[in-house]
Order: C-alpha cells, then sequence, then structure tokens
C-alpha cells in the first residue's frame, strides 16, 4: 500500500476505475481496492506508519460494508479522512458515519470537480493531523529517553514547583535540579516549564484517544 494516496474502496470495478482516472488527472496517485477487507488488511500492514492519505468508500459493499470498513479502519488507530459516496437511500447513514467521526459525504451522482474540491480539503486536514500526530511523536520518544531522575524533575516542574522547592523534595542539591532541568527543556525540546506543560497537556488528550 502507497500511504501516500486516494484510497478508493468500491465494489463497483466501473466506479473504482472512473475515479482512478479523474484522481490521476488531477495529479493525484490513486490505489483501488476491490472490498474492505483487502483495503483493511493492506492498512494494517503499515504498522501505524500511516503517511498522509485519503479514503474515497463506498458506503454500500458486498460483503463487508462500507460503514464496517469505516468502523474496523477506525479501530486500528488510522487518522486518514474517510469521504463516504452514497446513494438517494443511504444519505441517514452517511450523517450517522460523520457524527461518528467520518470526514464527509458525497451524494450520487456528483460533479467531478465537486468530488475533488472535497478531496483536496480532506488532503489538507490530514497533513494538518499528520503534523499533530508527528510532534507527539516526537514528544513521546523524547519522554522515554529521559531518565528516572528526569521524570522526577519534570513532574515537579509541570506542578509550578522551583528549583528550590524540587530540590528540597527530591534531597537533591538545587545545582543538580538545574543541571536536570536544562537536559530535559533539551530532549523535550522547550524553553519554559510553562511551554514544558502546555505541550504534555496537549499530548495526554491525544493519548486518551488513542486507547
Amino acid at each position: 500500500m502507497n500511504p501516500a494516496a486516494i484510497h478508493i474502496v468500491d465494489d463497483d470495478s466501473d466506479v473504482r476505475d472512473g475515479l482512478a482516472w479523474l484522481f490521476d488527472s488531477r495529479g493525484y496517485t490513486a490505489a483501488k481496492w476491490i472490498g474492505g477487507q483487502p483495503f483493511l488488511d493492506a492498512a494494517r500492514s503499515l504498522n501505524g506508519d500511516w503517511g498522509i492519505a485519503v479514503v474515497v468508500l463506498d458506503i454500500r459493499m458486498a460483503p463487508m460494508s462500507g460503514l464496517v470498513t469505516f468502523e474496523q479502519l477506525k479501530s486500528l488507530g488510522c487518522p486518514w479522512p474517510v469521504l463516504f459516496l452514497t446513494g438517494n437511500g443511504d444519505v441517514s447513514m452517511a450523517v450517522a458515519a460523520v457524527k461518528n467521526g467520518a470526514w464527509d459525504f458525497l451524494e450520487k451522482p456528483f460533479q467531478d470537480n465537486v468530488l475533488v474540491d472535497r478531496v483536496a480539503q480532506a488532503f489538507a486536514e490530514a497533513g494538518a493531523i499528520g503534523n499533530v500526530d508527528q510532534e507527539a511523536r516526537r514528544l513521546r520518544q523524547a519522554l522515554a529517553s529521559l531518565s528516572p531522575r528526569e521524570r522526577e524533575v519534570l513532574d515537579e516542574l509541570i506542578q509550578g514547583h522551583y528549583n528550590k522547592n524540587i530540590a528540597d523534595h527530591l534531597g537533591i542539591t538545587q545545582r543538580t535540579v538545574e543541571f536536570h532541568r536544562a537536559n530535559i527543556f533539551d530532549k523535550m525540546g522547550v524553553v519554559s516549564a510553562i511551554e514544558l506543560a502546555h505541550k504534555l497537556g496537549r499530548l495526554q488528550p491525544m493519548d486518551a484517544r488513542v486507547r
């Protein structure tokens, strides 16, 4: 699977081929999937290395529906925006899917330019999500690189404690606290305890979302 692509998931070969031609003609790389299961198998093989991509997913497919495919893709933690293609009788299902985290839906028949514009907007959002996830990975790696003592000092710093108080709490000298503080700031890529607290505060909801 190419992680930087538009993934067209539809059990109708004419639709797949037509959409692939449309996206290719607009300069995008399109990957075609005959159904939900092969698409999901390929997604799992990425092992979380998602890159930036957009999924164009037919809501009615057999044997695995678009809704089931979407739910399983979400369970993998995949951040790709999903744009559902729906028929007249599927709008209510598509609206429910959007409320459940799908990016948008487009009702058939649709204009080619409208679809391409929606996909371009989805790519912009995917890029923003990718940047946030990349920063979160960097912060987790930085946290993992801290020594046990640095973690203790970090916990004190984000509670707003001063160096002298930290030294008293941990039974070390103030100079040692300053040394660990400088290392923590360097590893975490911050210049102040306030910035450190803000970054860790944003990271916690993301980790909760992943769990």
